[in-house]
């Protein structure tokens, strides 16, 4: 994720006193994603973790994500585990001149993330995430979606003035329209449990054709399951080319070998994938019109997520 918060070697080798993981040997920032400051850390043992410094997440939020992530582990999902400090919990904190933050230290999982996927790599991916909301569903405890229609609602309201003076009337018109589209339509009677909400292909790693691994859990929650496939699909498989329908059905297809879909999920699917397009591309204009400080600040481009809700709306 974006570096934020900066660190040097003292800082790590400070915070590795409350672990049993070893001695640092090295250590780098990962400049990918928006929200967390993330670093590769390397023991002189050869093993490899990831240290995170959490930077818009809550103290009450944390630990939710902590034991989602061991439960999953756990349960044999190809995803991050905790490590645990000398006093058994999962969190340490930091001093910064922006006041104290939390963070936690992960395994490094092997593979490498890819900026598009084959087929292949879409039947996987489409399994992976139906994996995980398969071992999921006996995760106990529960978060309500951070990014529903309230946020919606109110980051839209907020951006009026700004996303017709920079992007025009007609997107203007079009989160509003596409904004009292989806209020007519309820989740709630769709099968439901913990979803990873964030699935983009920097979030899976890859050896060859096969998911190794999937990260960043940081907007996971109870929703809709479908709702998570519609998030990937539009992430991994929607590429605004010609062979998009082949692409999705290919995800599909990977997911559905695990979990099917009941017939009510496939009706609200095409539904969600315009709720997907428009999340995102809200998100996306929020950042990019009002951008955050930091040392290393990707912002995505929102009209990615405009063409392919245009595309969902037909």
């Amino acid at each position: 994720m974006s570096v934020y918060t900066q660190l040097n070697h003292q800082h790590i080798v400070s915070i590795l006193e409350d672990y049993s993981l070893g001695e640092l040997e090295s250590f780098s920032g990962i400049a990918a994603g928006i929200e967390n400051s993330n670093f590769f850390i390397n023991m002189a043992d050869g093993q490899r973790y990831v240290l995170t410094i959490f930077e818009r997440l809550t103290a009450d939020e944390l630990p939710y994500f902590m034991r989602l992530m061991k439960h999953l582990a756990s349960e044999g999902l190809k995803s991050p585990d905790v490590q645990v400090r000398k006093d058994d919990s999962l969190l340490f904190h930091f001093a910064t001149d922006d006041g104290t933050k939390q963070g936690c230290i992960v395994s490094c999982l092997t593979g490498e993330t890819l900026e598009s996927l084959n087929m292949k790599q879409l039947r996987s991916s489409g399994k992976t995430l139906a994996k995980l909301h398969l071992f999921g569903s006996s995760f106990p405890e529960h978060r309500d979606n951070p990014t529903g229609f309230d946020w919606l609602q109110e980051k839209i309201e907020h951006m009026q003035a700004d996303v017709e003076k920079t992007y025009g009337t007609e997107a203007l018109t079009l989160l509003n329209d596409e904004l009292l589209f989806q209020q007519q339509h309820d989740l709630k009677k769709l099968p439901h449990g913990v979803i990873h909400g964030d699935l983009f292909c920097d979030n899976i790693l890859f050896e060859g054709d096969e998911v190794s691994g999937v990260i960043d859990f940081y907007y996971a929650h109870k929703s809709a399951y479908v709702m998570d496939v519609a998030i990937a699909i539009n992430a991994q498989a929607i590429v605004l080319g010609a062979d998009d329908s082949i692409r999705m059905a290919a995800f599909l297809e990977g997911y559905t070998s695990k979990r099917p879909l009941n017939l009510e999920e496939k009706h609200a699917l095409p539904v969600l994938l315009r709720l997907g397009a428009l999340r995102f591309w809200v998100s996306r204009l929020y950042d990019a019109l009002f951008p955050r400080d930091g040392a290393m600040v990707k912002i995505h481009d929102p009209e990615e997520y405009r063409k392919k809700l245009l595309l969902h709306r037909g």
